[in-house]
């Protein structure tokens, strides 16, 4: 499967609805840059407690988080990959962002820089339809492969294990005067692993 699939959606009025909590996933645009950043600005300050000096959080600008993201889709590059989740009521609940990997000496072409859901919406499988929306993009961009590096303490880590992710590297990386220790979780056959979680989704209906 290349490209991006739309879970279960039924177009109304020029929308797409989705039945129950089911998530909808589709590329981002201009007009998503608030909703990202606030999604951003929130995730990091819930999950990030504790893990990263409290300066950091507190720093949190949204307005710069808004500018940020807007320059992001407005100058997207064709490997610059950014989606959004999008639930029953229209609001974005989640986003993720990927492209080329970033250098380093482990043999994957492709990154997942970022994923976030809101905390009141996880464990609804947004995440999940998120990384397996990325993973297409990517394959569909020429990626082979993927990885993404994770905070060793964040709970999330475990999210990218049951996504069928392999640890495959850790580093310790500096930040606001603290070092912070890191994981890779690498998934080497793109193609492969999207055709399991396709699979998966149409066995369980």
């Amino acid at each position: 499967m290349t490209g991006d699939r739309l879970i279960h959606g039924v177009r109304i009025g020029g929308r797409l609805c989705y039945p129950g909590n089911m998530a909808g996933i589709r590329p981002a645009c201009l007009s998503d840059a608030s909703a990202i950043a606030d999604i951003q600005v929130k995730t990091w300050r819930d999950t990030y407690a504790g893990l990263i000096p409290d300066r950091a959080l507190l720093g949190l600008s949204r307005t710069s988080h808004i500018e940020n993201w807007r320059r992001i889709l407005r100058d997207a590059r064709a490997d610059s990959i950014t989606r959004v989740a999008e639930g029953p009521d229209f609001c974005v609940v989640g986003f993720a962002n990927a492209g080329r990997a970033r250098p380093t000496n482990l043999p994957y072409d492709g990154e997942v820089y970022t994923l976030y859901v809101l905390p009141d919406h996880q464990g609804a499988g947004h995440g999940r339809r998120l990384l397996v929306a990325l993973f297409s993009a990517l394959r569909a961009a020429g990626c082979k492969s993927a990885l993404v590096w994770v905070l060793a303490g964040n709970p999330a880590r475990f999210f990218y294990e049951v996504m069928g992710g392999t640890l495959i590297a850790t580093r310790e990386e500096p930040f606001h005067g603290v070092i912070l220790s890191e994981c890779a979780y690498g998934w080497p056959d793109l193609r492969r692993h999207i055709e399991i979680r396709t699979q998966a989704s149409d066995s369980s209906g």
